[in-house]
C-alpha cells in the first residue's frame, strides 16, 4: 500500500516494470537503463482516475510531437554544426570531470553581493494586488563561464547578460518569499502568475518573485525564433553554462532579498523550472523548502524520448561516437541526481501528473528515490492541464506550514 505522502489526489500508487529501485548505484548515469527513456509509466487507477489520465496524456501526446517538431526544426540541429560539435567534443571530459567529483559547489559558485539592481514598472497584463506593490528588477549579471574555454563562444550573447525577475510585495515588511522559476518557453510573468495560482499565495501572506531564465523573455537574442531557443541550440557545454548561469543569478536574487530583510526564501517551478528548483535545492542551503513542479531531472533522456527531436539527437551522438551513457554523463552536472540536497529532505515536496508525457512521470519517481522519499502529490492530469489543482495547492501550503515557511 502506498505511504500516505502519495495517497494524495486522485492516484493510489505507481508500478514500474521493476520492483526495485530504478536506479541501484552511482554514478546514476550508468545505473539508469540505457532504454530508460522508452519506459512507459504504469499507475493503478480507479476508473474515473484512469479516464481523466488518459485523456490528458493523449492531448500531451499531440502537444509534444508539435514542440519537439518544432525544436528538431529551429533548435537541435543547429548543435549538429560541425563547429560545436567540435566544441563539445573538446570540452567534454570538463564536465564529466566535474560531475564524477560530485561536489556542486565546484561548479555553482557563490555570486559576489552588492549587485546593484534596477527597478522598472511591471507590465499591463502582470499582476496588480489590491494592497502592496509590484517592481520589475533586473541586474548585469557578473557571471562568466565556469569553464575558461567557453567564455567566447557563451559571453557573445549580449541580451541574456541582463538578469530580470518580477517581484510582489505588501510593503509592510520583509515576509517569508516565494521564489518561482518558469518552464521552458513560458516565461511571461501574466501566464506564470494564472497558471500557478501566485495570487492565491500572495494572499495567503507571501511575497513573491517570479525569476526570468537565461535565453528567454527580455534575455533572449533578438534574432532567436523563440524564447527559449538559446537554451538547447548551442550545443551540450553551452546548455551546462547555461543552467551554471541560472543558479548564479538566482543566488543574486536571493542575496537581494536576505539583504532586504528577508529571512525566509522557498522556491518551486515548473517544467524547465522544476529542473531548475531540484538543482538549486542542491547548492542553496538556505532555502526553506523546494517544490518542483512536474520536474525533468534527466535532459538526454528527455530529448531521446521526444519524437521527432530523438533522431536528431541520435544522430548528433553517432556523429560525436558517444553512448547514450556519455551523453549523460556529459550533461550530468546540471543535474539533481548527480548532488545531495543541500536542505533536509522534509523540506522537500514533489508534485506531478499522472498524465503528464512532456515531463514522464518516471522522471519524478526518479528524483523522488533520490530524495528518499520526499513527500509527494501525483494529480490525474497533463503537462499543461493540472485537473485536481486546487488540491494540490492546499497540499503546498499545508507542506509550507509543516516546515514553518509561514507568513
Amino acid at each position: 500500500m502506498p505511504s500516505p505522502a502519495q495517497r494524495v489526489s486522485r492516484i493510489a500508487n505507481q508500478t514500474y516494470q521493476h520492483a526495485t529501485r530504478v536506479i541501484d548505484g552511482q554514478p546514476w548515469w550508468q545505473h539508469l537503463p540505457e532504454d530508460f527513456a522508452h519506459w512507459r509509466d504504469r499507475f493503478e487507477l480507479d476508473t474515473t482516475a484512469s479516464l481523466m489520465v488518459g485523456g490528458t496524456a493523449k492531448i500531451d501526446f499531440a502537444l509534444r510531437t508539435g514542440l519537439a517538431s518544432l525544436a528538431g526544426l529551429l533548435a537541435i540541429p543547429t548543435t549538429l554544426r560541425p563547429s560545436l560539435v567540435e566544441l563539445d567534443r573538446d570540452n567534454r571530459d570538463y564536465y564529466k570531470q566535474l560531475a564524477a567529483a560530485g561536489d556542486p559547489h565546484a561548479f555553482y559558485r557563490r555570486p559576489a553581493r552588492g549587485v546593484v539592481m534596477q527597478r522598472h514598472k511591471p507590465g499591463l497584463l502582470d499582476y496588480r494586488p489590491k494592497t502592496g506593490h509590484v517592481d520589475v528588477l533586473s541586474f548585469e549579471s557578473a557571471f562568466r563561464t565556469v569553464n575558461p574555454a567557453m567564455r567566447e563562444h557563451y559571453h557573445r550573447f549580449v541580451r541574456n547578460r541582463t538578469a530580470w525577475a518580477e517581484h510582489w510585495q505588501h510593503g509592510d515588511r520583509p515576509r517569508p518569499t516565494l521564489i518561482v522559476i518558469h518552464g521552458f518557453t513560458a516565461d511571461p510573468y501574466w501566464i506564470n502568475s494564472r497558471f500557478l495560482a501566485l495570487p492565491w499565495f500572495y494572499e495567503q501572506g507571501y511575497d513573491i518573485l517570479l525569476v526570468t531564465l537565461p535565453f528567454h523573455g527580455r534575455r533572449q537574442e533578438s534574432s532567436s525564433p523563440y524564447s527559449g531557443h538559446g537554451w538547447f541550440s548551442h550545443g551540450f557545454s553551452h546548455m551546462n553554462e547555461t543552467m551554471a548561469h541560472a543558479i548564479h543569478d538566482i543566488r543574486v536574487f536571493m542575496d537581494y532579498l536576505e539583504d532586504n530583510g528577508v529571512s525566509q526564501m522557498g522556491v518551486t517551478g515548473i517544467s524547465l523550472g522544476g529542473y531548475t528548483t531540484a538543482l538549486l535545492a542542491s547548492v542553496e542551503e538556505r532555502l526553506s523548502c523546494a517544490i518542483p513542479n512536474v520536474p525533468v531531472v534527466s535532459i538526454m533522456d528527455i530529448v531521446l524520448e521526444w519524437m521527432p527531436a530523438s533522431w536528431i539527437a541520435r544522430i548528433g551522438m553517432k556523429m560525436a561516437g558517444i553512448s547514450v551513457t556519455e551523453a549523460r554523463h556529459s550533461v550530468a552536472i546540471q543535474s539533481a541526481l548527480s548532488f545531495k540536497p543541500a536542505i533536509a529532505q522534509h523540506r522537500l515536496m514533489l508534485i506531478a501528473g499522472a498524465g503528464d508525457r512532456f515531463a514522464p512521470p518516471k522522471h519524478t519517481h526518479l528524483l523522488w528515490e533520490h530524495w528518499k522519499r520526499c513527500r509527494l502529490h501525483w494529480f490525474p492530469g497533463n503537462h499543461l492541464i493540472h485537473l485536481d489543482q486546487g488540491r494540490y495547492l492546499h497540499a503546498m501550503r499545508s507542506f509550507m506550514k509543516h516546515v514553518k515557511f509561514v507568513p
